[in-house]
């Protein structure tokens, strides 16, 4: 993780690529809370920042951005 802080110089000045969004169910009724935003890499991995302090037990959800999810 050597990279991490200049991961992080780099992404500030771009656009997130992708939205993060975690199913939420309440009864019967289900929503897609957002709970971060990610960046598509050079190498085409994924940085990944939540907002918050997140309890992740089911996993999340990455969705590719669009000017709707912004």
């Amino acid at each position: 993780m050597k990279n991490q802080p200049k991961e992080r110089e780099r992404q500030a000045g771009k656009q997130p690529t992708h939205v993060v969004k975690m199913l939420k169910t309440e009864g019967d009724r289900s929503t897609f809370d957002r709970i971060g935003v990610a960046w598509e890499r050079d190498d085409g991995s994924l940085y990944v920042k939540l907002h918050g302090t997140q309890i992740v037990a089911e996993g999340f959800t990455l969705y590719p951005m669009d000017d709707a999810a912004r």
